[in-house]
């Protein structure tokens, strides 16, 4: 996400229950809004709900499940109205039906604080039957995952190939609340659309993931891209990283930096996974990066970004170097940083591998620029260069996918 030496930044306490069933155990108290749901009560985030006719989405969630007289009833109002958004975003995003506002249709903000709305209402709710802390956690995680399109990925059967884009909420909203972030805003563009490559048509799958540290230790990637790395052609994790340009990240290091993600929580230490004694310091890209470089993508610069910090073997002190790690160093920052948009690379090609696919399956990370208000505009929640500078990403993304595409195809 941005900077690189570290960057973005949320929570999930209530996901580390991940998919466990649930079981009828003793009501408890429903917990405080988080951090990240409390700055809802902001005017920027209704402003911009308001804005996008989103605004009706958390109110219209909140009645349905005070109509609900059971757990089951209330899973199910969850999963039908978390899929619901996910598909009224893309919808939005790619043109179909009502504007709903004067917000631009790429923006990818009013998906982001609709889904916080419906997640401090399930997160309060207080029903007359009541829920266990682990009813309320499995609910939680059931509208993290499909308000995210994470449960949404279909593939046609035959003739199609198969790519897969994931995208990254907001973040840093504590410096400037009306950030969006062009990740995500892409993936809901490129959602469920077909791309023209050099060895016929294309089907793009997305979805979108939370910028918390605990989420990603819960498993959340891994179990989003485990199904289906197997059986698509081509994958690239996006997120947003430096100013101007983008980069196609050559290796990803297993460390966290400590930045504060949307929760304000920082994590200082190696990224934890499964079976850690196995775990590399470094994975890397397989994405064609030459070709992505090589190729006009659109207006931004696409860089094959090589540096890492590392510790050497037999050293103490972090050590930058441009050409990527030495051998047996322990990582400290990977292209992308040692932030979650770093994370998510390194999960998902440490995944990759793992599944025995380093050799045939093309993936790793791109960094977008990051997205920009026009000059002087401190205030607004947009602007028309802000939107241009947004609809020049998405389609650079759309680009450069569409190369990695060609390239990786043909050979």
């Amino acid at each position: 996400m941005t900077s690189l030496r570290v960057r973005i930044g949320v929570l999930g306490i209530a996901l580390l229950a991940g998919g466990l069933v649930p079981t009828a155990a003793h009501a408890t108290t429903a917990p405080s809004p988080t951090v990240e749901e409390q700055r809802l009560d902001q005017p920027v985030p209704q402003e911009i709900l308001r804005r996008s006719g989103f605004d009706a989405v958390a109110p219209g969630f909140a009645r349905a499940l005070a109509d609900a007289h059971s757990y089951a009833q209330a899973r199910r109002v969850v999963e039908r109205q978390g899929s619901a958004l996910w598909r009224r975003a893309v919808d939005r995003a790619q043109g179909r039906g009502p504007d709903g506002g004067d917000m631009s249709r790429d923006d990818d903000r009013p998906l982001y604080w609709a889904r916080l709305g419906m997640t401090r209402q399930v997160r309060t709710w207080e029903p007359g039957f009541g829920v266990s802390g682990r009813q309320r956690a499995a609910l939680l995680d059931l509208l993290e995952r499909t308000s995210r399109g994470q449960t949404d990925i279909r593939y046609p059967g035959k003739g199609l190939r198969r790519i897969l884009v994931t995208g990254f909420d907001p973040f840093t909203l504590d410096r400037d609340i009306r950030i969006s972030n062009p990740s995500g805003a892409s993936a809901l563009a490129l959602d469920g659309t077909v791309i023209e490559t050099a060895e016929g048509p294309a089907r793009v799958e997305a979805a979108v993931f939370p910028v918390r540290w605990d989420d990603f230790a819960a498993g959340t990637v891994e179990r989003t891209l485990r199904p289906y790395l197997p059986k698509v052609d081509l994958f690239t994790t996006v997120s947003q990283g430096r100013v101007g340009r983008f980069d196609v990240e050559r290796t990803n290091g297993a460390w966290r930096g400590g930045f504060p993600d949307n929760e304000n929580i920082g994590r200082t230490e190696t990224v934890p996974v499964t079976d850690p004694a196995s775990q590399p310091q470094w994975t890397t890209t397989t994405l064609p990066y030459a070709a992505i470089t090589a190729a006009d993508t659109g207006r931004f610069p696409v860089y094959d970004h090589t540096e890492v910090t590392e510790i050497p073997v037999g050293g103490t002190d972090p050590v930058v170097r441009a050409d990527g790690p030495t051998a047996g160093s322990t990582a400290r920052a990977g292209g992308g940083g040692n932030y979650l948009s770093n994370e998510i690379a390194y999960r998902a090609t440490l995944l990759r591998d793992r599944l025995g696919l380093h050799d045939t399956l093309p993936g790793g990370h791109v960094h977008t620029p990051v997205l920009q208000f026009g000059a002087g505009n401190t205030t607004e929640v947009t602007d028309p260069e802000f939107v241009r500078n947004r609809v020049d990403i998405i389609d650079q993304v759309r680009a450069i996918v569409t190369v990695a595409a060609d390239a990786s195809f043909r050979n």
